[in-house]
């Protein structure tokens, strides 16, 4: 008899089918894991990233994954104390769960909502559960960084000790890239149990549709407009300045097009900015389903990323991936010292603008997309560049395979893989690239890890 496969738990807020990248790379990573013989289940929440509820039953097995959805309250993200409410009901359900529940080989906590890693500390000491920490972001350090709360005084210190106490205790760390690294060993994570995998996009659901084989252009009546857009969460890591300031100085260019798709905190201000400015030459639509985002993300010519200065090492928008996957070069407009600018520096995939390094923003990306409206030649080329690296080393496959040689290492080796990994990925020799060397830093200090690159 084969010896049973480690049992794997997965804690967080989003899963499908919930759009929430962090629902959507737990759903990749969880059916991979499933498929490759681990006995796999995920707490979630029933509320949903955008608003509402999550259209789904309360427990369901999708692909070999058992879902379990808590009826944590569901106030929203409108106010701190509604989402305070939400947080805490879903903190209450899950220790109950980890405490009471089947005991796991181990438990992987994400980072929504915030501060899980306290609940798996707990859930060690009390009952010697294992557990890691996937981190997507950082919290505290994000509301820092907001100015939500001030490290000095003592909430901000009793929750910075809380979470680095979590994070200290977990039996691995997964970060996303280099400076997130850098700030975990600050907190006094040891080197020897960060491991780094980046996040992905599909080779199945996004690849470069031809413009002229896209419907949703007709459908948006966009053919023959250069169009850019910025698809995603519009949240407080981001900054938008520049990006409407370049807006405004091209609201006369009729060959260039802004399409904005998704939601978050600061849509509202940036619709509020474009009526105010009367650009013309703009659109805000919501998010679209996973299935289609082939042809959403396909029907820019380029894409625009954004990140606040503070927040490098914090958050890493994973749009990026997406992008590249797409074959569309990426605009940054944010820290050069982040994931993300050495991401597109290091595959040649697009342009970074650094507001902190160059003293015209604004007219340097105005500058950029209107160069690429009157030949869109390099930013082809930009975006296949970029394509040629997603394959490599930010397709879901070999980073889900990284990611399962951690949780392997660490608790055990699975059941040989079954038919329906097969079919569902193709056989190893042939089913993707080989996977790249996945910066699993076991004593490397922090400058030393390569570079690489959420929200």
């Amino acid at each position: 008899m084969p010896p049973l496969a480690p049992s794997v738990l997965f804690v967080n807020a989003h899963y499908h089918p919930d759009v929430a990248s962090t629902g959507q790379h737990l759903t990749d990573l969880a059916e991979y894991l499933a498929a490759e013989g681990y006995r796999v289940s995920v707490l979630t929440s029933r509320a949903r990233y955008v608003a509402g509820r999550v259209e789904a039953p309360e427990r369901q097995e999708r692909n070999g994954v058992q879902i379990t959805r808590l009826r944590a309250t569901t106030f929203g993200r409108g106010s701190h104390l509604g989402r305070l409410a939400d947080y805490s009901s879903f903190y209450v359900q899950v220790l109950l769960r980890l405490l009471f529940g089947p005991r796991q080989d181990g438990v992987v906590l994400l980072t929504t909502p915030p501060l899980l890693s306290v609940v798996g500390r707990l859930a060690r000491l009390l009952r010697g559960q294992p557990y890691a920490i996937w981190s997507m972001d950082l919290h505290p350090d994000a509301e820092f960084a907001a100015g939500m709360l001030d490290r000095r005084r003592l909430l901000g210190r009793l929750l910075e000790w809380a979470n680095a106490t979590g994070y200290r205790g977990a039996d691995f760390v997964v970060d996303l890239g280099p400076y997130m690294k850098r700030r975990l060993l600050d907190k006094g994570v040891s080197a020897a149990r960060t491991e780094t995998v980046h996040v992905w996009s599909r080779l199945d659901e996004i690849e470069p549709t031809p413009r002229d084989a896209n419907p949703l252009l007709d459908e948006l009546g966009l053919r023959g407009r250069f169009v850019v857009m910025y698809s995603g969460n519009a949240g407080i890591v981001h900054d938008f300045t520049h990006v409407l300031e370049a807006m405004r100085r091209l609201r006369d260019d009729r060959r260039i097009y802004f399409l904005f798709v998704g939601g978050g905190p600061q849509r509202p201000a940036i619709e509020r900015y474009a009526r105010e400015h009367r650009l013309e030459n703009f659109a805000y639509r919501d998010y679209v389903p996973r299935d289609q985002l082939r042809h959403s993300l396909a029907a820019a010519d380029a894409h625009l990323i954004t990140l606040r200065a503070p927040f490098a090492g914090i958050a890493v928008p994973g749009k990026l991936y997406g992008i590249m996957a797409s074959g569309r070069p990426a605009v940054f407009v944010g820290p050069t010292r982040s994931e993300s600018a050495e991401a597109i520096r290091e595959a040649r995939c697009g342009v970074v603008i650094d507001p902190d390094a160059d003293p015209r923003p604004a007219e340097s990306l105005a500058r950029v997309l209107s160069d690429w409206a009157d030949d869109p030649t390099p930013a082809r080329r930009l975006g296949a560049a970029g394509r040629e690296v997603f394959l490599v080393r930010y397709e879901r496959v070999p980073n889900c395979r990284a990611f399962e040689s951690v949780i392997r290492r660490t608790w055990g080796t699975p059941v040989p893989a079954t038919d329906a990994h097969t079919l569902a990925y193709g056989s190893p020799a042939t089913a993707s690239p080989s996977p790249p060397s996945h910066d699993s830093v076991r004593g490397t200090a922090p400058g030393a890890v390569p570079e690489d690159s959420t929200a």
